[in-house]
């Protein structure tokens, strides 16, 4: 039964209309501006995960190297400080992805993916980032009966290639550990996926870059990148850097190399936090071992649990602005937070009268094979990544040792990989892009509201391999 009107739009009355991970009073003041010419060994741009787990990578391996960051704003303070907070494993955008696009060498991304998380968890405890991060893992939920044969086939195949950790639920048990009516079963991951606090990890990460003698410049966009002798120079607005070699963490902003820029597109995705539940609520929910969550729709919704037991709703619209705009007016959009509201109290209709603390949403950048694509530009003195589709918060990781691979020459298991070796298709100009993105979110609709059956235009697009997600 679809929830009241009035109870929808009540619920959203005291929202605040900022990401609920960056409204803390311990978010740390902004780092000085660039202002003057700076000279290093590595520069790096953008300081949202892709950029600070790259100097804190390159640091690692070599502590004599001379590192600068330069970030726009401040440090994660964009998709990598709001977001849901789903730290996983998979480098392919989930298991079904990496099926379709890399069978031959699935067996490698999930193990190099396994061992890229326990290196996340392993530097939080080594720096003592306070993120909240618990490896509780992420449940796959079906609403849908079609959804439920897809769960079966899916863990069939993983255990045909011998993948471990996935746990089948059927209605009674996926209930017993998180209660809505509409779940009809689940496919556990229980170690693949850690849930933390996105800001907190990000500000973590440029405190211990910090302490490795990184030198962090915010409010600093790159403006230009050119060669420059046997370097590169980065313009910004009040001076500049001249690099032995630069990597490119921009992701959702356009790239420096131009001719990248075709490969993404932005996707504006939304969010709401409840306020905390309290002991009643919870025990009506049950969520003990605080899995993510997240539902099998095209059109899905992904939840969480927060330290305090707030509930996260996130996902479903995935909006386009014609053009690929980036515009902070594109930040809200209420008519998407009424909708997730009448989403969230159909999954859980026990928490009528449970009110949402705050709203938001924001851009993040989607490619046409919805996993990371790497290269090089500039005889290979700049090496980039980008495209992760919403799971770039464990992901990110590895892309900045492939990065950082590529920009030292070597050749690696990861750089072998035909994943890294290999581009998404680029998107069509204008308006085909956008009226291609449409015609595709029409008919992910439809098969969502038709057993799952997906049209001819969806059928062409999985042959070709292309798609738009978030």
């Amino acid at each position: 039964m679809a929830p009241a009107a009035m109870t929808v739009a009540s619920s959203l009355a005291d929202a605040r209309p900022v990401p609920f991970w960056l409204d803390d009073p311990g978010r740390p003041g902004a780092l000085p501006a660039l202002t003057g010419t700076e000279r290093c060994d590595l520069l790096v741009v953008g300081g949202g995960y892709s950029g600070l787990w790259t100097a804190l990578l390159a640091k690692e391996r070599d502590p004599g190297r001379d590192v600068v960051l330069i970030e726009g704003r401040e440090a994660g303070w964009a998709a990598s400080g709001r977001n849901g907070g789903f730290c996983a494993a998979s480098l392919t955008h989930g298991l079904g992805n990496g099926l379709a696009r890399w069978p031959d060498e699935l067996a490698k991304l999930e193990e190099l993916g396994a061992r890229n998380l326990d290196a996340i968890g392993d530097t939080v405890a080594r720096y003592g980032i306070d993120c909240d991060f618990e490896r509780t893992g992420e449940i796959d939920v079906a609403t849908e009966p079609h959804q439920l044969a897809e769960l079966h086939e899916l863990h069939e195949e993983a255990t045909r290639l011998g993948l471990g950790g996935l746990q089948l639920l059927d209605r009674d048990a996926v209930r017993a550990e998180v209660d809505s009516p509409t779940f009809l079963g689940g496919l556990w991951d229980r170690d693949g996926v850690a849930m933390l606090h996105p800001a907190k990890l990000a500000w973590g990460l440029k405190q211990a870059c910090l302490g490795l003698g990184v030198r962090i410049y915010e409010n600093t966009r790159g403006l230009e990148l050119a060669a420059c002798g046997p370097g590169m120079a980065v313009r910004t607005p009040y001076g500049r850097v001249l690099a032995r070699r630069v990597a490119l963490g921009t992701n959702v902003f356009p790239s420096l190399v131009k001719r990248l820029r075709p490969y993404t597109v932005p996707v504006y995705d939304y969010a709401l936090m409840t306020e905390p539940l309290g002991g009643e609520q919870l025990a009506a929910v049950g969520w003990k071992r605080r899995q993510g969550l997240g539902d099998s729709a095209n059109q899905f919704h992904y939840f969480r649990i927060t330290a305090d037991h707030r509930i996260l709703w996130g996902g479903y619209d995935a909006v386009y602005p014609f053009g690929g705009r980036l515009s902070a007016e594109l930040d809200h959009r209420p008519e998407t937070y009424l909708r997730l509201a009448g989403h969230f109290f159909r999954c859980f209709p026990q928490l009528e009268g449970l009110r949402f603390s705050h709203a938001w949403g924001g851009a993040i950048d989607t490619c046409s094979r919805f996993a990371a694509f790497f290269g090089t530009a500039h005889g290979g003195k700049v090496a980039y990544a980008a495209g992760y589709t919403g799971l770039g918060v464990g992901a990110t990781r590895f892309g900045a040792d492939v990065m950082l691979d590529l920009l030292g020459g070597e050749r690696t298991e990861r750089t072998a990989l035909k994943m890294v070796r290999s581009k998404p298709m680029p998107f069509p100009p204008e308006p085909v892009a956008w009226a291609g993105i449409g015609l595709t979110k029409w008919s992910l609709a439809r098969a969502d509201a038709n057993g799952g059956r997906r049209n001819l235009w969806l059928r062409t697009m999985d042959r070709l391999g292309l798609g738009f997600d978030s």
